[in-house]
């Protein structure tokens, strides 16, 4: 393993995505503490100890890595821009000029991502003013933490900064895609996750040598994560192989002999997307209703969206789930250019008639994986909630729970894998074994030897 990473930085062109990544994260980090101007640092630490974060505010927090509560300066996170990318992306289905535009290539998608930033402004304006009814809220319960919440011009620099955090966030990300390891939104919210583990490990430590928490319940629900683990490695990487035979060719006058190969779809086609698309569609309603104030509509609806009080949001969170499932698969992959790019090189499915048949059995394919693939991951998604039902994990700090499984685990694993496979081809391209070869170089032997 040693070899591994030595021949890691060998590799100059993937040092340097390696420390440009690094160095964007810790700018994100170091954003996350950084309190927005007129805020009270002590006061607000009072409000985070006192534990008034907890409910949704708490769950939401999450995804932020502790920025939200500690009002900083990305407060926000990057979920606007994710927001707008799902606004962006059913619109594109629904209006014919939007989706021509996407099939302009290149051009068209840059003008679609333009369209996204856009919506990110917009999106992030309609948070921030939530987020300020937040802090007013909490400002009602200790004056000390904000003494200019209602000076006008407070209100708005605190939206436009707020906001400015997001769309910084946001070129981040597109950096971080472009000139790091790739995938730049997603490795921001799992910096956003995996910042949050240490503490969560320190809370329950604290819990079990003051004998609030029995060790043996620790130890039972890490063996629990253990598994489900093993699981969501399991189906993040298990395919489905299609088999594919390609009949002989003449080639001027080569004869090219028939080859045997296989079309692999993986049993999530749309990997963490689902999870990403469905967690932040069900808390943008939620946030709403804890800005809008107490009247009978808002708190039925933020009652009916707390897992802990309504099985609504364990149904609601699971069509979500199953719609962006298949939604992001058909975006992702077309049976028919499938089918016709088959057709064009010669090849054909055993037992399959070329042209429409083929694309008919490919989405058949498709559609029968994505199912399960889909009720897994909502299933993942939503075992913490289930899990703190059990009057045995009643003691057990929540935020370890929902960081070591469900959302938080699927995130982490997911770009985890994605980041070793980007790697992984770094090394190969370069004539390296990857994480599971030996560490020597590939390449003939030196003549003499």
């Amino acid at each position: 393993m040693a070899g591994i990473f030595k021949n890691i930085f060998t590799i100059q062109e993937l040092r340097k995505r390696i420390f440009f990544t690094v160095a964007m994260l810790f700018v994100f980090r170091m954003g996350a503490h950084i309190p927005v101007p007129g805020i009270d640092l002590s006061a607000m630490d009072e409000v985070l100890r006192s534990g008034q974060q907890g409910g949704l505010l708490g769950l939401i927090d999450l995804f932020s890595g502790g920025a939200l509560l500690r009002f900083s300066l990305f407060g926000l996170g990057i979920m606007p821009y994710i927001t707008s990318s799902i606004i962006m992306q059913l619109l594109v289905v629904v209006i014919p000029s939007l989706a021509r535009l996407q099939r302009e290539g290149d051009a068209g998608r840059k003008k679609i991502q333009s369209y996204t930033r856009y919506g990110t402004i917009l999106v992030s304006a309609v948070q921030g003013y939530g987020y300020l009814v937040i802090l007013r809220g909490l400002v009602m319960r200790n004056p000390a933490l904000c003494p200019y919440i209602g000076d006008p011009i407070f209100m708005i620099g605190f939206i436009a900064t707020v906001v400015t955090g997001t769309v910084f966030l946001m070129w981040i990300g597109e950096q971080i895609t472009e000139r790091g390891l790739g995938n730049g939104i997603s490795v921001l919210i799992f910096a956003g996750i995996a910042a949050r583990m240490p503490e969560a490990f320190y809370q329950t430590f604290t819990l079990v040598s003051h004998n609030v928490v029995n060790p043996v319940v620790v130890l039972l629900l890490l063996g629990i994560l253990m598994v489900v683990i093993g699981l969501v490695v399991y189906e993040q990487t298990g395919t489905r192989k299609i088999p594919v035979q390609y009949a002989k060719r003449v080639v001027g006058r080569r004869v090219m002999q028939g080859q045997s190969t296989h079309i692999p779809f993986k049993i999530n086609p749309s990997g963490v997307i689902p999870i990403i698309f469905a967690s932040s569609v069900i808390l943008f309603p939620a946030q709403i209703a804890q800005f809008a104030g107490d009247s009978e509509l808002m708190v039925w609806l933020q009652r009916i969206l707390d897992p802990r009080q309504s099985w609504f949001y364990y149904f609601c969170y699971t069509m979500l789930v199953i719609f962006f499932a298949y939604f992001y698969t058909s975006i992702q992959y077309n049976p028919n250019e499938i089918a016709d790019n088959l057709q064009k090189q010669g090849g054909f499915i055993p037992g399959i008639r070329p042209g429409p048949t083929t694309a008919e059995f490919i989405h058949k394919v498709l559609s029968r994986i994505t199912l399960p693939g889909s009720l897994f991951l909502s299933g993942i998604a939503l075992f913490p909630s289930l899990l703190l039902l059990f009057p045995i994990f009643a003691n057990v700090p929540p935020s370890l729970i929902y960081l070591m499984g469900g959302t938080s685990l699927i995130i982490i694993v997911s770009v985890d894998l994605d980041i070793m496979k980007r790697i992984e081809s770094y090394l190969l391209m370069r004539h390296y074994d990857g994480f599971f070869g030996r560490t020597r170089l590939r390449g003939p032997k030196p003549r003499g030897l």
